[in-house]
C-alpha cells in the first residue's frame, strides 16, 4: 500500500507530508488526501515510488561522499 511506504519514508527522512507532496507530486495535499482515502492512479503511484527510490539513493551517495572526504 502506497501510504504505508510514504509514511515510512517520511519518518526515515524526517520530512513533512506537505514537503513530500510538493516534491513528489507537485501537490502539497497529496499525502493528506491519501490519508483521507484518495486512491492514486497507477502511473502516479509509480512516479511516487520512483521519487522515493531516487531520493533515498541520492541521500546515500551524499553520505558516502561526505565520509570519503573526512580524514
Amino acid at each position: 500500500m502506497l501510504i504505508r511506504s510514504i509514511e515510512k519514508f517520511l519518518r526515515q527522512h524526517e520530512m513533512a507530508a506537505t514537503k513530500f507532496g510538493r516534491l513528489a507530486a507537485h501537490d502539497p495535499r497529496f499525502v493528506l488526501d491519501l490519508r483521507m482515502g484518495r486512491e492514486p492512479r497507477d502511473r502516479t503511484e509509480q512516479r511516487i515510488q520512483g521519487f522515493m527510490a531516487g531520493y533515498a539513493a541520492a541521500r546515500e551517495v551524499v553520505r558516502e561522499q561526505e565520509t570519503a572526504h573526512v580524514g
